[in-house]
């Protein structure tokens, strides 16, 4: 499937959901092709990079001409990239969105990188890629420092990649939709409804990317009514500062700068986000008061951290012990939830509000392992396995009953199933496997046939 998604120069995530190049899906394709193409791993990153906005952004779609414009909405017309832009550098020839998704590049870049090292060094891959992604660091660490804290914002929801996650409800509750008949939703025609956001979600997707594309896609003009800390994407951003440090350090820049920044972003993670009454880190509403307001709503984005080394090792703990509890229910169920299975917004197949996902999964296993709780990695590895296979490599999973949602042979559950085949000690090569401090983990749990309806039982009542 991965060989039916690509384009020739780029991987489509799905050929009729999503029919053109997405940001983080192509890091995570190419983690995944790095073991038996790794050329063409190099490629899906450095045709995604050569869409690079000037003032540092790598735009979250990447549109082929090729495919026709009423195929995706917001498509090309829209966003405007060529004309509305220019002030921000957007590429001449190219068509990109103007908002961005997590930075997961620089580690799938210095992953691709280590599978061929040779091939890498003959190509001058690292070279080429090293500034272009410290550029894309920097821009995420100055014009979206909205909290002044260090702490990369995200100025709309599908910057998180989580696009409806029940985190983002109270922001947008500030937000005036567009009315739904002024646009025509092409998700729909793909997918079931009751999988995908709403209409009024997508009014107020529609108004925040309007809003900052008349403003010239500007940080310092937009108003960016919405802007959060999000603990998944500044997590990636510290583990792929890490990664930048490998990088600089092999292409003989300064790389003790990447990982004295990659410190100080750990340390504004957990002063800004942690939060030791839920156990896992929230998102911080930046526009909620001064200093902003921590949002309680629990998402696996704030156990995506766990990838994170060298965080205090009561917070790894901590982290784990609310993984395997009741609201999420690692080593009960195959998959981890994308959000709380007793918050009130849980939808077992609506998109970020309840769903398993493969890549929070395959994030929330590699950090296990990095901490030291392999058993608990072992699991959720043979339960990702499984749900991949029976789901036809669905983009996600129901996650009682793991029926299939969303598209199908989708491509980063097929890339990052292929990359947990490689083996389970194939952990990232960014700090010291073995436990932090303290760590203390649950033994796994083997699940019985009954468990998933169970747990959905008790959920069910708990939300009640």
């Amino acid at each position: 499937m991965l060989l039916g998604n690509w384009t020739g120069a780029s991987t489509v995530p799905s050929r009729t959901l999503y029919p053109h190049q997405w940001s983080w899906d192509s890091a995570f394709v190419a983690i995944g092709l790095r073991h038996f193409s790794p050329g063409r791993a190099r490629g899906e990153l450095e045709t995604l990079l050569a869409a690079q906005w000037l003032d540092g952004r790598v735009p979250h779609i990447v549109f082929n001409p090729s495919v026709p414009l009423g195929s995706y909405f917001p498509g090309p017309d829209f966003w405007r990239s060529g004309g509305a832009a220019t002030g921000a550098g957007s590429p001449a020839r190219t068509e990109t969105s103007g908002i961005v998704q997590p930075p997961v590049h620089a580690l799938a870049a210095w992953l691709v990188h280590e599978a061929d090292p040779a091939g890498s060094a003959r190509s001058g891959f690292l070279a080429r890629v090293y500034p272009r992604l410290a550029a894309w660091h920097r821009y995420l660490t100055t014009a979206r420092d909205l909290g002044g804290a260090g702490l990369a914002s995200v100025v709309h929801p599908w910057e998180s990649g989580m696009d409806n996650s029940p985190c983002w409800d109270g922001p947008l509750d500030r937000i005036e939709p567009v009315d739904p008949r002024a646009f025509r939703r092409a998700d729909l025609a793909h997918g079931a409804a009751d999988h995908r956001p709403t209409d009024l979600d997508y009014g107020r997707y529609v108004r925040l990317a309007a809003d900052y594309r008349d403003h010239g896609y500007s940080d310092t003009d937009a108003p960016h009514r919405f802007a959060v800390e999000d603990p998944c994407l500044n997590a990636l951003l510290i583990v792929s500062e890490l990664a930048l440090a490998r990088i600089a350090r092999e292409t003989g820049a300064d790389a003790d700068a990447h990982e004295r920044h990659a410190a100080r972003l750990t340390a504004a993670l957990v002063e800004r986000l942690w939060d030791a009454e839920s156990g896992m880190f929230l998102c911080r509403d930046v526009r909620d008061g001064e200093g902003g307001t921590l949002i309680r709503e629990r998402s696996v984005a704030g156990l995506v951290p766990l990838i994170v080394p060298g965080l205090p090792g009561h917070v790894v703990a901590a982290m784990v012990a609310t993984a395997h509890g009741e609201r999420f229910a690692l080593g009960r169920l195959a998959m981890v939830p994308s959000y709380d299975l007793h918050g009130e917004s849980f939808h077992p197949s609506r998109y970020w509000r309840g769903p398993a996902w493969f890549n929070t999964n395959w994030l929330i296993e590699r950090g296990l392992r990095l901490h030291g709780a392999t058993e608990q990695a072992d699991a959720l590895r043979s339960g990702l396995f499984a749900a991949a296979g029976a789901s036809g490599f669905a983009e996600y999973v129901d996650p009682f009953t793991g029926r299939a949602c969303g598209a199908r042979s989708f491509s980063w559950t097929a890339a990052l199933t292929v990359d947990l085949l490689d083996g389970p000690d194939d952990h990232f090569p960014l700090g010291t496997p073995g436990g932090a401090p303290g760590l203390s983990v649950p033994a796994p749990r083997t699940a019985s046939a009954a468990a998933p309806a169970v747990i959905a039982a008790e959920a069910s009542a708990a939300r009640r």
